[in-house]
């Protein structure tokens, strides 16, 4: 696992055995994790080109690590430092995942995530450290000029509703929205 450069965030590119039947990779080993995480959820969304899921993020404590592939088409992956506090906080960072490479994102709790679909049909398979709980699950509007996300030209943008009222990043601080980086720190055991 190669660090990303917002603390929290790695990504796996794994060693993929091919020959003429076609290919294996191990996608997911618990073991080999820099961040402990244990699954209680699989999702799997399947996405048009240009549409853009997130950012996302869940209330700390618990929190939601994800572990995020592609498994099928190609996405900008983004990962977005919405911590209260961090010293990278507003910070983002972006990955191409996609079917050849095979790569994947681990997500730590209190970072927010968001992707855009770069082709139709574009199949993302998250592995996610709790359940699904609407009551603690928040966004940021991912097109906040203040973040600067730089998205694919030529990508129309497909947002949901949901995400297309997302607050700006300066609101959902304002509103106490985002998660303390503290208080992430200390989930993860590590010192703030």
């Amino acid at each position: 696992m190669d660090r990303l450069s917002i603390a929290g965030a790695w990504v796996f590119t794994p060693r993929v055995h091919a020959d003429p039947r076609g290919s294996f990779l191990e996608a997911f080993r618990a073991a080999d994790l820099p961040h402990p995480m244990q699954v209680a959820q699989v999702n799997c969304s399947v996405s048009a080109a240009g549409a853009l899921r997130g950012v996302h993020f869940a209330d700390v404590p618990p929190g939601q690590a994800k572990y995020v592939m592609c498994v099928s088409g190609r996405v900008m992956d983004v990962v977005v430092d919405v911590r209260a506090g961090s010293p990278t906080f507003g910070r983002w960072e972006a990955v191409t995942l996609d079917d050849r490479a095979r790569r994947a994102v681990l997500i730590a709790e209190g970072l927010g995530h968001a992707f855009m679909a770069l082709t139709d049909d574009a199949t993302v398979v998250y592995l996610c450290s709790q359940p699904y709980s609407p009551g603690r699950e928040h966004g940021v509007h991912p097109l906040d000029p203040a973040l600067a996300i730089t998205w694919p030209p030529g990508v129309e943008p497909v947002l949901s509703g949901k995400d297309a009222g997302a607050p700006t990043l300066a609101e959902a601080l304002a509103a106490g929205l985002l998660p303390d980086h503290a208080a992430c720190q200390e989930l993860y055991g590590t010192p703030h």
